[in-house]
Formats: structure tokens, C-alpha cells, sequence
């Protein structure tokens, strides 16, 4: 992670048969509707640690790393605010397009796996003109909780701060995918706990990166306990 350029790659689209597009449009379309209808019913608390945005309305231009399980929720909350969001290659990822551009996102197709580089160079532009984009740190299947290096590089590139943030739910239904995905029950409790600013200096070389990840990982897993703790009957967190 030395250089400050992002080399440019051409990532290959994945093609679908007319009944892979059919399912996809059935499902993104079904999920969409479960999203809208029970977060609509959510009671949102949000709170900000010690030098952190100062609210909601501030959310333009920033960097948001969030951990996958969470995406659900996290997509009602955020919503209609146009922001970029980092979605693979896949056909799990075309799932995820569909769905969040139904709710005012952007999807930004690309992963650490697949496009990445041509993904970071879309968001750096994104940000560079005053928009918001959002990383499921520890997508696209994982390891759970274990956050990728993007939104430091892109920090760097760009003189935003990393904003971490986590969405604790009371009783979800958890999901049997690899990220222990949390389904919130109609009309719950959900708590919002956002992360203080991490600042990336543009000069800062590999060991300063290297600790300003390691940071990122350490502010996912405060507020990640601070949210749970919200909770302390819930059999929130997976295995």
C-alpha cells in the first residue's frame, strides 16, 4: 500500500442466464419490500463517540466502514442519501444492487477479490466531490470481523476521515450465512453507535497505514460491543 496511485483494472462482468435475471429481479425486489416494511417499524436510537460527526445530517463526505452482518438495518438507516456503496462482482453482489438502489444508493461494483482497484478509484471520485461511500469492511464472505485495508488507503488519497459505525438489534432473527446476518423483528429496538474520526495524514507511508488499520479494526470493535451491550438479553452476536 505504498504508492498513493490506484491502478486501474478491468474487472469482467458476470454474465446471467434470462432466468438468473428473472430470480434476481424477483428477489431483490421481495428483499426490498421486507427492508421497507419492517424498518420503517424500527425505533433508532444513535449515539457518537468523543470527537465523531455531530449527527446524522453531516454524512457528506465521509468514509463509513460497517461490519456485513448489520448491512439491513444499516440500509434503512442510511437511506435516500445517495451514498456510494462497494458491492462485488458476484452474483451475491447483484443481489445487493439491486436491492440498495432501491433505497438511494450508489452501488460501486467491485471487491477485494474482484475490481477492487477500479472500485476505489470510483469512490475516491465520489468523495472527492462531496458524496459518502460505505464499506461492508468484512465482505464480501469474510472472515467475519475482520476488516479489509480500503477505506485507509482511500482516507489517504482523499483527506476524509474514517467514520466506523455498527447496528446492534434487539432479538433479531439471525440469519445461517457466514456473517451471522441480523434480520430485525417489526417494530424492535435498534441502537446506532458511530466512531470517532480517523484521520489518514496524505504523506503517511506503509507503518503509519498499517496503524491507522489496525485502528480502524479496534474503533469496528468498540463500537460493535458499545451497540451489543444495548442488549445484553439478545442473542445478538453470532458464533
Amino acid at each position: 500500500m505504498s504508492d498513493k496511485a490506484i491502478a486501474v483494472e478491468e474487472p469482467r462482468e458476470i454474465r446471467l442466464s434470462a432466468a438468473e435475471r428473472i430470480k434476481i429481479a424477483m428477489v431483490s425486489w421481495l428483499a426490498s419490500m421486507v427492508v421497507g416494511l419492517i424498518g420503517c417499524t424500527l425505533r433508532m436510537t444513535i449515539t457518537f463517540e468523543e470527537g465523531s460527526m455531530p449527527g446524522l445530517h453531516v454524512i457528506s463526505p465521509g468514509i463509513y466502514p460497517f461490519w456485513h452482518r448489520c448491512v439491513l438495518p444499516a440500509t434503512w438507516l442510511f437511506r435516500n442519501h445517495g451514498i456510494g456503496v462497494l458491492t462485488s462482482l458476484s452474483r451475491d453482489g447483484e443481489y445487493i444492487a439491486r436491492v440498495i438502489r432501491r433505497f438511494g444508493y450508489v452501488p460501486v461494483r467491485g471487491s477485494s477479490s474482484r475490481g477492487g482497484q477500479r472500485g476505489l478509484l470510483e469512490m475516491e471520485a465520489m468523495v472527492k466531490t462531496g458524496g459518502a461511500v460505505a464499506f461492508t469492511i468484512d465482505g464480501p464472505r469474510g472472515p467475519r470481523y475482520v476488516a479489509k485495508k480500503g477505506p485507509v488507503l482511500l482516507a489517504r488519497l482523499t483527506g476524509i476521515p474514517i467514520t466506523a459505525f455498527y447496528v446492534a438489534v434487539e432479538e433479531p432473527w439471525v440469519l445461517k450465512t457466514w456473517d451471522a446476518m441480523v434480520l430485525p423483528k417489526p417494530f424492535s429496538r435498534a441502537y446506532v453507535r458511530v466512531a470517532k474520526y480517523i484521520y489518514v495524514a496524505p504523506d503517511a507511508d506503509d507503518a503509519a497505514l498499517d496503524r491507522h488499520y489496525a485502528e480502524m479494526q479496534a474503533a469496528l470493535e468498540r463500537v460493535t460491543r458499545f451497540a451489543e451491550a444495548q442488549f445484553p438479553d439478545s442473542s445478538n452476536i453470532g458464533d
